[in-house]
């Protein structure tokens, strides 16, 4: 039915990834502008890959940090808004330099606006909204980002996310039957783009040699080996 075009390249079996990946060709498209990457940590590098204009939801606020750490010590001013708890120490343990950081812990009814506002002067804005967002106050705030060349990571869902990272299999290890120290742990990233199948990656988060994050020694490849504990 399609034989010229690169219409052809988009047809699968599931017409729900054709949406997807239609939509994805579109936002690329709109403008006309270029998405550069930015930067993101070397052991999260193979694994998700964070564009200017694009939006992200995770789950974990650790990994949440983790993504604003990469563009932060890049040289990058980042913000971060209606996050109370936000653990300043923790973020600088994974590289956020915090001089270069805008906190908002605080906005009240106003965190769109703020949200807005920042992404016109930040490269990568993580933000945790108090409530649901609609989809079409998350498609204007995408044009935003696309204009001014931010990245949006929601700590929570987002409508129309560009991928969807989650922290699963939590597993601390460096005990020896009961004596050691917690030393480092092993998780599982799941990356979800559209209706694609997930993406899973295992990764030590801290890694033991004091790197923030590092490749699976196949030492504690197995999840049994591990003391498994609530994810962070």
């Amino acid at each position: 039915m399609f034989e010229h075009g690169w219409v052809a390249t988009l047809l699968t079996a599931d017409p729900q990834v054709d949406i997807d990946r239609l939509r994805e060709r579109m936002r690329r498209m709109e403008d006309g502008l270029a998405r550069p990457e930015l930067e993101v940590l070397p052991g999260l590098s193979q694994v998700i890959r964070l564009r200017a204009g694009g939006t992200y939801q995770v789950d974990s606020a650790s990994m949440a940090l983790a993504l604003m750490a990469g563009p932060s010590r890049g040289g990058a001013w980042c913000a971060a808004i209606g996050w109370d708890d936000f653990g300043a120490e923790a973020a600088a343990e994974l590289g956020v330099v915090l001089e270069r950081t805008i906190l908002v812990p605080d906005p009240g009814e106003a965190w769109l606006e703020a949200t807005a506002a920042l992404v016109d002067v930040t490269a990568l804005v993580l933000v945790k909204p108090p409530v649901r967002v609609p989809e079409s106050v998350a498609a204007k705030l995408s044009a935003r980002l696309r204009k001014r060349g931010a990245a949006l990571v929601s700590l929570g869902p987002w409508p129309r996310a560009e991928a969807s990272v989650s922290v699963a299999e939590p597993q601390w290890v460096g005990l020896d039957r009961g004596e050691g120290h917690l030393r480092s742990r092993r998780i599982v990233i799941e990356v979800r783009r559209g209706a694609a199948p997930p993406r899973r990656t295992a990764l030590m988060f801290p890694d033991p040699d004091g790197s923030v994050i590092g490749s699976v020694p196949e030492s504690v490849a197995k999840p049994a080996e591990a003391l498994q504990v609530a994810a962070g």
